[in-house]
């Protein structure tokens, strides 16, 4: 059993890692960059604060990840006509290209494989990698995005700038 776990781990690793060669060769973009912009595109316009809850990071890491996006500009910001104090995220033109021909990503299908397993197996995966992390004495490692310099760090600590 020990065997097929460590091999598991190895699979996912790989998987992980071809996903994001792939994203980053084929757009130039990191996968965060990536699965960002997917999200953007099928729920634009976006806050920010939305666009963390549907990636399941803090918004202060979302804001670095859009600052490099607008930098290329793939992304504008604007305010609500409803409500000016909001601010919204869309894709620009360019952005609507270069997601239109852009790969999966392996967040994405994580998060949308995770969603859709029902709450007792979420826990019991919860509780494994848990035991894991406890395994590796990494419970006080901040959260990397995957293959990526970013880090997932709670709202009162500011980011890192990669």
């Amino acid at each position: 059993m020990v065997a097929d776990i460590i091999d598991n781990i190895r699979r996912v690793f790989q998987a992980v890692n071809e996903y994001s060669k792939k994203a980053e060769r084929e757009t130039g973009l990191t996968g965060p960059q990536l699965w960002a912009i997917k999200v953007i595109a099928a729920e634009a316009p976006i806050r920010v604060s939305e666009l963390a809850r549907r990636m399941y990071l803090h918004p202060a890491t979302v804001v670095g990840i859009i600052d490099r996006l607008e930098a290329r500009e793939l992304v504008s910001r604007t305010r609500s006509q409803e409500d000016r104090r909001v601010v919204e995220i869309q894709l620009t033109d360019r952005g609507k290209g270069l997601v239109a021909q852009s790969p999966e990503v392996a967040q994405g299908l994580l998060v949308k494989g995770l969603e859709t397993l029902p709450d007792k197996k979420l826990q019991h995966m919860a509780d494994g990698l848990a035991q894991l992390v406890n395994i590796l004495g990494a419970q006080e490692i901040p959260p990397r995005l995957l293959l990526s310099q970013e880090v997932n760090l709670p709202d009162s600590v500011p980011p890192e700038d990669p």
